[in-house]
């Protein structure tokens, strides 16, 4: 009878967990619903494994979230000694291309002799600078060296092939810069966890991404305030039609009992307004959030 009783509770205790997991799903999958356009999301309670996921294996265009995986490769290159954070450079005026998001550009539109290789990666990351990422591709020997490194890794659905001006030049590229939710989140999960850089290069990029001003109506505005948030995010903006190719955001955040969750959200071929995904971006993160909130004790 004992054992009975025991293993009625056990039943009850999993049933009663596995429910509040498919509610989380449901939840998830009826916001999904509301978006015009393929909505691809990955979660990851790192410390528990447990995992959310919409279309997880599905291929998205990348757009700038696959600076995330240059920056990797780049201070993968810092740890084998072959570049340097204090490094200096030269940053020509033909560096700095027109016509594309460029704080680096806007800064220094003539150029600037001897710019240490650390406001490089910063501003291609934390501001999504599209010159900076050519130009680091460009010191990696091009597209093919960072994805072959980043396959390397164990991380098999990301496909990096075209630089941000080939993007540009031809918007068909950007398919061609794919992941999935699932691999993405991966990434960012080897990389917090310390399976891909230093300690010393993780904590130089986990600053970086915690940096981060792009996207803050996506993931992050459905988050706490106080939340310590490291991410990228990626957008091919709208054309005339009002039609974007990608919309997207994905990173890490931390729960008050210090526990990391990876949170990827990808959109994309939709008709909708930025400003109306965004809330549907955000409206995700704050379940997520509330979901795993609700379980610290």
């Amino acid at each position: 009878m004992k054992c009975f009783f025991a293993l009625a509770i056990f039943c009850f205790s999993q049933t009663f967990g596995q429910t509040n997991h498919d509610k989380l799903q449901a939840k998830l999958e009826k916001l999904a619903a509301t978006i015009d356009g393929n909505v691809g999301i990955a979660v990851k309670h790192i410390s528990t494994n447990e995992t959310f996921e919409i279309n997880g294996i599905k291929r998205f265009p990348m757009q700038s979230v696959y600076k995330f995986p240059l920056a990797i490769a780049v201070f993968d290159q810092i740890d084998k000694g072959k570049l340097k954070l204090n490094q200096k450079f030269n940053l020509s005026k033909a560096d700095l291309l027109p016509n594309t998001h460029s704080p680096l550009r806007d800064k220094y539109p003539n150029g600037l002799k001897d710019i240490e290789l650390k406001e490089i990666l910063l501003e291609t990351v934390a501001q999504s600078d599209n010159n900076g990422c050519d130009y680091l591709f460009k010191l990696m020997g091009g597209t093919k060296k960072v994805d072959s490194f980043i396959k390397k890794l164990g991380i098999k659905n990301i496909n990096i092939v075209g630089t941000e001006a080939q993007m540009h030049a031809n918007e068909k590229v950007q398919y061609d810069n794919y992941c999935s939710p699932r691999a993405m989140t991966d990434l960012f999960e080897k990389f917090y966890e310390g399976k891909t850089l230093s300690k010393k290069s993780t904590e130089d990029l986990w600053k970086i991404l915690v940096s981060t001003t792009t996207a803050t109506n996506r993931i992050k505005a459905g988050l706490p305030a106080s939340t310590v948030f490291g991410h990228k995010s990626g957008w091919s903006g709208g054309d005339d039609k009002g039609f974007t190719n990608a919309i997207n955001d994905a990173g890490i955040f931390i729960l008050r009992d210090g526990s990391p969750v990876v949170i990827s959200v990808f959109i994309s071929q939709t008709h909708m307004k930025s400003i109306e995904t965004d809330k549907v971006t955000a409206q995700i993160s704050k379940l997520v959030y509330e979901y795993y909130d609700s379980q610290i004790h």
